[in-house]
């Protein structure tokens, strides 16, 4: 393993974290101390990531829940785990029936959207495999800030009150009117520093730690969504949640520059973070600025043509063929590299979706690190909150296509093509680490940014998650986080239309931590959230 970070040291910087025995990466304090405690109470650095994961249920309830869907990539000391923990459509739901309803494409909310939540038997499985502590003591912060509260931190704020004063008040139906007394308490959206709480939340949480996770999928709580979803026009039945289960999968991966960066196979669209960096393997980035027109013109289109492949290819492998192989081949990646000229293409692809996630990840003593992401997609979900659980069903599904000849097209028992993705970077077969942005399909074009400020310009964890940030949307429309003008310039001449956007939620909020080759760790939390990164 070889690293060769340029650390940037003057004040007013955010520094990375370093540590000799292990470190966890969220994007909320409280979430980072519960890993943290975790570790030195001697849990594994799965422990550590679930204890975070469960309480982000919590400080980011917009963002992600019980009610979502989760992944990770696991590194053992000597091999890298995959678990799919995505889950599938209701067996009720058609395309038939959406179609049927008038819908020329997914819904964005309500019940066609709400697949099985996959997160909570994800944790289960992780534990079960990798876990040190007992199951029941991950859920102690979670359910203690949940049933005692906690203020408000100003990102978290944010992305609540856009979500829940915005898009929840366009929404009508009986299906949603158990969501404002869960997070519209009183009538009002929790302000940044004022408490928030919600024993019904506890409630589910505990029901959860105590079971195995089996209330949510053969329980109570399963018994309880179903009953809502047949009295309020609903799919989810109590046979779709026994019927659950999760995934271990073989990650995927290419080889960049000697590097190993590994994702997780569809129906997750890592797969276009490597066809984008195969692409750009062919090209000498390092010889150009990193703040440079050249530089970021190359990397848009590498990625719009990765996005035109995975919109076309990616979905649940169980319904349908994808060819990852075909996919990153290096003489493939030469035959895509040529269509990149001196000016913006339009590419075909699809319309890239938006997403609201929490990605974090954690590191033991023992070499042991994870990479794990997961969210219920749009914030707060279908906006669907089961009254008496105090948690968002999500509302995945509306990533299905309802064209009956594409790939990823609605089907019952059908996994959704899936933003979330965490990533994993090695070095001739030793890890290196876990890093991931979140954001919709921001995720792909944060994982080659952040490979490529490691790789290809030399930066350590801090300084490539606050380094500007670049997003392709459409044709020829990308957007740039506040940057130098001859950037801007750069791209407007080769037909890019910018739009310099400095509002911090499209660009994604990452995590990142490296093993360093002396041993200990070093990591870094991104300034675009409430996050931190800590260690021992």
């Amino acid at each position: 393993m070889r690293l060769n970070f340029d650390y940037l040291v003057f004040p007013g910087r955010h520094q990375p974290v370093f540590a000799p025995h292990g470190a966890v990466a969220t994007s909320q304090p409280l979430a980072t101390q519960a890993g943290l405690a975790a570790l030195q109470r001697g849990g594994s650095a799965v422990d550590a990531v679930l204890a975070a994961a469960i309480t982000l249920t919590v400080v980011e309830p917009a963002s992600n829940g019980i009610g979502g869907d989760a992944f990770a990539l696991v590194w053992d000391g000597t091999k890298l785990h995959g678990l799919n923990g995505s889950g599938r459509a209701p067996l009720a739901l058609t395309l038939d029936i959406v179609r049927g309803q008038g819908h020329e494409r997914m819904p964005d909310h309500g019940w066609q959207t709400v697949t099985v939540p996959g997160a909570p038997a994800a944790w289960r499985d992780l534990h079960a495999r990798f876990g040190k502590l007992p199951f029941a003591t991950l859920f102690e912060a979670a359910i203690e800030y949940a049933e005692h509260g906690y203020p408000i931190s100003p990102i978290v704020h944010w992305v609540w009150s856009y979500s829940a004063g915005r898009t929840h008040s366009s929404l009508t139906g009986v299906e949603y009117e158990g969501f404002a007394p869960v997070f519209a308490p009183d009538g009002h959206i929790p302000q940044v520093g004022e408490q928030w709480r919600s024993a019904e939340m506890a409630r589910s949480l505990r029901l959860i730690a105590e079971s195995q996770a089996e209330a949510l999928y053969q329980g109570e709580l399963a018994q309880r969504i179903a009953e809502f979803a047949a009295r309020t026009g609903g799919y989810l039945s109590a046979d779709d949640f026994a019927r659950h289960t999760s995934t271990w999968v073989e990650p995927i991966h290419t080889n960049y520059r000697g590097y190993e960066v590994w994702e997780m196979p569809p129906n997750g669209q890592g797969l276009a973070a490597l066809i984008a960096l195969n692409i750009l393997e062919g090209y000498d980035l390092a010889a150009l600025p990193r703040e440079s027109g050249e530089s970021y013109h190359l990397q848009l289109e590498a990625m719009k043509l990765a996005f035109a492949d995975a919109h076309r290819y990616i979905c649940d492998p169980e319904h349908g063929d994808v060819p990852v192989e075909a996919l990153l081949s290096k003489p493939y990646a030469a035959r895509r590299r040529a269509l990149i000229g001196e000016q913006a293409m339009v590419p075909e692809a699809g319309e890239p979706a938006q997403s609201d996630t929490v990605y974090l990840c954690a590191a033991d003593d023992d070499g042991m690190m994870v990479s794990f992401i997961q969210s219920t997609y749009d914030a707060f979900g279908s906006h669907i909150v089961v009254p008496g659980t105090g948690f968002a069903l999500q509302n995945r599904g509306s990533g299905f296509s309802l064209d009956a000849a594409h790939a990823n097209c609605l089907a019952p028992g059908k996994r959704p093509f899936h933003t979330i993705i965490p990533g994993f970077l090695t070095h001739a077969g030793q890890a290196v680490g876990p890093f991931g942005v979140m954001g919709g399909h921001m995720q792909p074009q944060g994982h080659v940014q952040m490979v490529v400020n490691t790789v290809d310009y030399a930066m350590d964890p801090q300084t490539s998650l606050d380094t500007p940030r670049w997003s392709w949307w459409e044709d020829r429309y990308i957007k740039l986080e506040p940057c130098d003008t001859s950037i801007v310039e750069g791209l407007a001449a080769r037909c890019h239309e910018v739009d310099l956007d400095p509002e911090v939620d499209w660009a994604g909020r990452g995590q990142i931590i490296w093993r360093l080759p002396g041993g200990g760790y070093v990591a870094g939390s991104d300034g675009r959230a409430d996050g931190q990164a800590s260690g021992y």
